[in-house]
């Protein structure tokens, strides 16, 4: 039986939940220190002028050596508005962004999460639900330091800024005539592309590694 750590992540890119279904035993890490420019705050998805990140804004004060449990989400600023008109934007001639849409308002609408962390976890937890993969997780005990024992550590691996090691085959997107196929985007642009048809376009992807 094979294991793996994973951050969390805000609706995190293909490459994640792609590793996330090749495992048995998954643990999402709620023990690390925060680390900026990673998909712990933000994702990427192409719109009409290309690749896109949408981030987080989380509040300044004690982020050195800061839990990812005590990362606090910064309402001061309208970033849902702003996000969610991108996406919809992006995603509203998709085929089945309408049908999806609904699922998400109350992550762009309302203002009851305050933590960073349990904002991405729901919004996860409600992603595994529409793709109908009903894997489970556990969340580590305390921070897990990874020698050679046979677990998979993808906190530091599935980075914006690094290659994916996953094989994606194109399927459609909104903006292909515009920009060719763009791998490994976040898990919302396969499931408004595709469907009901996204879980198995999923287990078809294979590790390079």
């Amino acid at each position: 039986m094979n294991s793996a750590i994973f951050s969390t992540a805000y609706l995190p890119p293909l490459e994640y939940l792609s590793a996330f279904l090749r495992t048995d035993k998954v643990y999402i890490e709620q023990h690390e220190n925060y680390i900026k420019q990673t998909f712990r705050n933000r994702c990427v998805i192409p719109t009409a002028n290309g690749q896109l990140p949408l981030s987080i804004p989380i509040k300044k004060g004690g982020l050195h050596n800061c839990s990812i449990r005590q990362i606090q989400i910064d309402y001061s600023v309208p970033w849902q508005r702003t996000h969610w008109r991108t996406i919809e934007t992006a995603y509203n001639i998709s085929p089945f962004f309408l049908y999806y849409r609904d699922y998400f308002n109350d992550f762009y609408t309302k203002q009851n999460l305050n933590y960073l962390f349990e904002y991405n976890m729901q919004l996860f937890d409600l992603v595994l639900k529409l793709f109908g993969i009903e894997k489970q997780y556990a969340m580590t005990s305390k921070y897990i330091v990874v020698t050679d024992n046979g677990i998979n550590d993808f906190r530091q691996t599935i980075q914006p800024k690094q290659k994916a090691t996953t094989i994606f085959s194109p399927y459609r997107q909104v903006f292909s005539n515009r920009h060719g196929f763009i791998p490994n985007m976040s898990c919302i642009d396969l499931l408004f592309n595709e469907g009901k048809y996204a879980k198995e376009y999923l287990y078809k992807t294979k590790s390079e590694k």
